[in-house]
């Protein structure tokens, strides 16, 4: 084969192999539901703090088989924030420590429970009165459904879980306290 013919055929079997991967992603990306993360408009951060329930969530390894989960939020003199979750699991409290950084964006926090990495917190819904707040992260496997009290009235929890859902959370797979 001539040094031209097979320089020729390598430009075509990479352009060939660069165009069937971008096909791959479109295809991959239209299969994906689009999920709406967008946070609130108006958010308070030292109105945030205190205590929140968690009534809902979707199923994940470092909460999986826990009950009774609630959160304490507290504002550092530094401006972040000292995340606990606390939680049972097989009859035994588990603590977990954090910390969150407000960032430029209304309504986002970055959390971190493990040294340097840090996740998004997004607040996508909250009421008017502050007693519940829909959170999501960057990814869609990530929802929770926390409340000021340990229980919120069912129309309130439906009314929540339609606000997901009208984002594009596949909400059947929240995981609902008891």
């Amino acid at each position: 084969m001539k040094k031209k013919e097979y320089k020729h055929k390598n430009r075509l079997s990479a352009v060939l192999l660069l165009s069937l991967l971008l096909l791959s992603l479109c295809v991959y990306g239209a299969g994906r539901k689009r999920i709406d993360r967008s946070s609130v408009k108006h958010f308070d951060l030292k109105s945030y703090m205190g205590r929140w329930y968690e009534l809902a969530r979707f199923d994940h390894s470092f909460e999986r088989g826990m009950t009774n989960v609630m959160t304490d939020y507290r504002l550092l003199d530094d401006g972040t924030v000292e995340v606990i979750n606390i939680g049972m699991r097989d009859g035994k409290e588990h603590r977990a420590t954090g910390h969150a950084k407000p960032t430029d964006k209304v309504g986002l926090l970055r959390v971190s429970f493990f040294w340097i990495f840090y996740s998004d917190y997004n607040i996508m819904e909250m009421a008017q009165d502050g007693s519940w707040v829909l959170v999501g992260s960057r990814s869609p496997n990530y929802l929770w459904i926390l409340s000021r009290t340990p229980t919120l009235p069912d129309s309130t929890m439906q009314h929540i879980i339609e606000l997901a859902r009208k984002r594009g959370y596949e909400v059947e797979n929240l995981i609902i306290a008891k």
